[in-house]
């Protein structure tokens, strides 16, 4: 096997990893209602319920100086990260914060698992 067929294997097995894991993940209901200048609820406001929890982004942190991180960003999968290395965006899940954390933690397992250090972030939207 070459290299670009090793490392595109444990992409693919990091992607399923991360698919499975944000599949299962049971994100917290977030209720949004209508609030004054203080944060009070108005009377009578509207509760909406956001099932999938709050929006937000997670991606997978590497070293852009090593075979994996070259070879992950030649072929598109990583971006230059901030304030250095590179990043894996999970593009899954809509806008489910929860469930792209749980992509990224497993992501991150499987090339942990295999010698490639790296680990898992997210934001809040």
């Amino acid at each position: 096997m070459t290299t670009n067929s090793i490392f595109a294997s444990l992409a693919m097995n990091a992607h399923e990893a991360g698919m499975a894991a944000g599949n299962a993940a049971c994100p917290t209901p977030m209720h949004l209602v209508e609030a004054d200048i203080w944060g009070r609820p108005k009377p009578g406001a509207e509760v909406h319920c956001i099932n999938e929890g709050p929006c937000g982004f997670a991606w997978v942190w590497l070293k852009g100086n090593t075979p994996f991180g070259k070879w992950a960003k030649a072929n598109g999968m990583a971006r230059t990260g901030y304030p250095n290395g590179l990043e894996i965006a999970c593009h899954e899940f809509n806008q489910s914060m929860e469930r792209k954390e749980a992509y990224a933690r497993a992501f991150a397992k499987v090339l942990n698992e295999h010698g490639i250090a790296c680990h898992s972030n997210s934001r809040m939207d």
